[in-house]
């Protein structure tokens, strides 16, 4: 039984051996998004908030995404950079915000 054992393992170790061997040039894959990847996506959010009037307040939380998706890609963060541009994009197909008539978004300074 013991022999047995150490013919599979041994079995095992070779294979895995040999299919490094095989490809040896091969990177592995990462799903982990590149920078290119996060300034597609930023790209493309920043193209759909200029479909909308300047006034806009779906487009004004879109650029705030946009704004952070930024952010997050300048501190290497390219995961959060992707989510933040989906959510942008998210928020301008959706338009979940919408002023009333007559209202209008008052964005206070830092000083007030």
């Amino acid at each position: 039984m013991y022999l047995f054992r150490l013919t599979v393992c041994a079995l095992f170790l070779l294979a895995g051996f040999g299919s490094g061997v095989a490809n040896p040039g091969a990177a592995p894959a990462s799903d982990e998004p590149t920078p290119d990847d996060c300034n597609a996506a930023v790209a493309e959010a920043r193209a759909l908030a200029a479909g909308l009037p300047p006034d806009h307040l779906s487009r004004y939380f879109a650029e705030r995404h946009l704004h952070q998706a930024l952010v997050e890609a300048g501190n290497g963060e390219f995961d959060e950079c992707v989510d933040m541009a989906a959510r942008a994009s998210e928020e301008v197909r959706e338009r979940r915000h919408e002023l009333r008539p007559g209202e209008q978004l008052r964005v206070l300074k830092s000083n007030e």
